[in-house]
């Protein structure tokens, strides 16, 4: 479940990504009422087995059984932060009814190892790979426009979609040092069944973030209400740490 959201007195309208079905938006109806079965099953990030109907303009949810609810990323106000950042990822790259089992197994798997792995890059991995499987994968190996092998040195251009070297670049381009090539090969291809140990400087972290978050908002032509939510949460950490 992406998203549950208040609707008439009673009702609540959910976004489902489904293995079978892809994007949905679907109705329950009277589940914020005390007494609905339906109510404590309405959550986001849950991963949840429903029996629905399509007899209107919205599905109808009729029985709702919880597989994992994945509570954690609910009571934590970082994970919140990350667990909505991949929820909201999928909601704007994926259309509805357009079904991708790489994307449900990618997400449901993030899910599971953001409380137990470091969040911020359990979601930059999952982040680049949805957007690898949307279409959108950067090119961080060969320079765009020679189709050289980039080493040191390498420009990462957001429009074009990937580095581009030195030689290439009509205007200086960011910098993409081999930190941050080294950085993105493990993101894109971590595997999250195991995805084992790694080490990345807190420098390095914040550049992928930013070339992430810049990315992103260049090939959907806005931005994510979830990168300014994580930002304030970290501003705010870092306001805490200084007092104390």
């Amino acid at each position: 479940m992406l998203a549950a959201r208040d609707a008439s007195h009673a009702d609540k309208v959910v976004t489902l990504y489904s293995r079978q079905w892809g994007k949905l938006e679907a109705v329950a109806y009277g589940s914020r009422l005390a007494k609905s079965r339906l109510g404590g099953c309405m959550q986001p990030f849950s991963c949840v087995r429903v029996s629905l109907t399509a007899d209107g303009v919205l599905a109808t949810i009729k029985q709702c059984e919880i597989i994992h609810s994945f509570r954690e990323l609910r009571e934590d106000i970082m994970l919140v932060s990350y667990a909505s950042l991949l929820a909201e990822l999928v909601k704007e790259l994926w259309p509805e009814r357009q079904s991708d089992p790489a994307v449900y197994d990618t997400l449901l798997a993030a899910f599971a190892l953001l409380s137990r792995r470091n969040p911020r890059i359990t979601a930059l991995a999952c982040g680049w790979q949805l957007v690898a499987l949307a279409g959108f994968q950067p090119q961080w190996t060969h320079c765009l426009a020679c189709e050289t092998t980039v080493e040191n040195g390498a420009g990462f251009s957001v429009s074009q979609g990937g580095t581009v070297c030195l030689q290439c670049q009509e205007q200086p381009l960011p910098e993409f040092p081999s930190e941050m090539m080294i950085l993105l090969r493990i993101l894109l291809q971590l595997d999250w069944q195991e995805p084992g140990k790694f080490t990345v400087s807190s420098s390095v972290l914040r550049e992928m973030e930013c070339l992430f978050e810049n990315y992103v908002t260049y090939h959907l032509e806005k931005p994510l209400k979830s990168f300014a939510f994580i930002r304030q949460m970290a501003c705010c950490q870092s306001m805490d740490r200084q007092a104390e």
